[in-house]
């Protein structure tokens, strides 16, 4: 895998949620109708898998420094995601885009000064990679990133209310190459019924990957989502149902790299209807 990302990838394991037979999904449909949550003893979806890795002492001074300001905690109730980031009391709003699993944080950085009209809530488990995304927000005086350090999937059930968000980020999950590993990846229909519902109509879902068997599988999933919709189809019919890269995504030196060995990247950028 060509990404920043190596170290701090992301593992979906089978879920079986409620208001529906033992091991089915609800639809994001059934969601915004009030679907029930998952009963405690059910399994349910990690959207990652914790790696070793050590905090260098300028991650760990950022952590000191700015975790207090930048760092969320993970709790059990909505919460009203406007309210913690500046220009909160502004009459003009400001959109919030989730992002699931940032790496080191290299393109999230890029991306929240390239938007800084956005506000972006970002899930990452990996300390390593929080602590560097700290760092990269005070080396460049961002102030539109608050990071939930916690699994994204809990996030997402606990702390997101429907219709919420303007927009989702999912940039190079880990493909689990291996066929046997294929039901591992995060990018499956439990997920993506779950970001439905917690998209407003008109909001995206954007996600990138390397591996293009992943690419296939994540434009299927995409495109059986009822609620979803291909940006691409009508704008760009020529890439069989991928997009173009959006201008806010850089290219790391990761992707660069990858990019000079003949290696593909795949965006898929779908719309909630």
């Amino acid at each position: 895998m060509n990404s920043e990302k190596a170290a701090s990838e992301h593992t979906p394991v089978e879920t079986s949620v409620p208001n529906a037979a033992l091991g089915t999904e609800p639809t994001a449909e059934a969601l915004l109708e009030g679907a029930t949550p998952a009963k405690p003893f059910m399994r349910t979806i990690k959207s990652f898998v914790k790696r070793a890795g050590r905090t260098t002492a300028g991650q760990a001074k950022a952590f000191e420094d700015l975790g207090p300001q930048f760092l969320l905690s993970y709790q059990k109730s909505s919460s009203d995601f406007q309210t913690i980031y500046p220009g909160a009391a502004d009459e003009d709003y400001r959109p919030i885009v989730l992002e699931i699993g940032f790496g080191m944080g290299e393109a999230t950085a890029k991306i929240a000064a390239t938007l800084p009209e956005t506000n972006f809530l970002c899930c990452e488990v990996h300390e390593p990679g929080v602590g560097a995304l700290l760092k990269r927000i005070g080396e460049n005086q961002l102030t539109n990133i608050r990071i939930c350090a916690h699994d994204a999937v809990e996030v997402i059930d606990h702390m997101l209310p429907l219709q919420s968000l303007d927009g989702v980020h999912i940039f190079f999950p880990d493909p689990w190459h291996k066929t046997k590993h294929n039901k591992r990846r995060l990018i499956q229909s439990p997920l993506v019924a779950k970001l439905a519902a917690r998209l407003k109509p008109g909001a995206y879902i954007h996600c990138a990957t390397d591996w293009q068997p992943y690419a296939e599988q994540i434009l299927e999933v995409l495109t059986a989502e009822p609620l979803l919709k291909n940006r691409a189809l009508l704008s760009h019919p020529q890439l069989q149902g991928y997009a173009p890269k959006p201008h806010y995504r850089p290219l790391t030196k990761f992707e660069n790299r990858g990019i000079k060995l003949g290696h593909g990247v795949w965006d898929l950028v779908f719309e909630r209807i």
